[in-house]
């Protein structure tokens, strides 16, 4: 039979930094914030690298808005106003209705690959800030 000591005083430690932590929602808040800034960033970076360029007008196009705090969501948007964005993301048929243009798909897959590096995009600030409430 194993036996685990556990020293009050670290114990006492972790639980006071927890305790800071979690009395400063407007910090861990401010964090959050700069985190999905960046993560934004990112995920509009990729879209537009990955949009196919015609004029250039619906790569230029691509913006983001956020993070938007409602509640217990928080969210960030990207959009792309061009007429025909969801055209070129989903596909369209050709004049005439003769054949069919496959979609690019350049939001779903930035999302997608942002998604995946999530944990690398979040800033060290509210990763530190995390720590001690997970």
């Amino acid at each position: 039979m194993g036996f685990i000591t556990i020293h009050d005083d670290e114990f006492q430690a972790w639980a006071k930094e927890v305790q800071v932590k979690a009395d400063n929602p407007n910090k861990l808040k401010g964090e959050l914030r700069q985190s999905l800034k960046r993560v934004g960033v990112q995920a509009l970076r990729r879209a537009s690298n990955s949009t196919p360029v015609d004029t250039g007008n619906l790569r230029r196009n691509w913006n983001a808005k956020g993070p938007i705090f409602n509640g217990s969501a928080i969210s960030l948007q990207l959009y792309n106003n061009v007429e025909y964005a969801s055209h070129v993301e989903y596909g369209h048929r050709t004049r005439g209705g003769g054949g069919w243009v496959e979609g690019r798909f350049m939001l779903r897959d930035s999302v997608e690959a942002i998604g995946n590096e999530l944990p690398l995009l979040l800033t060290p600030g509210f990763m530190s800030a995390m720590e001690g409430l997970l």
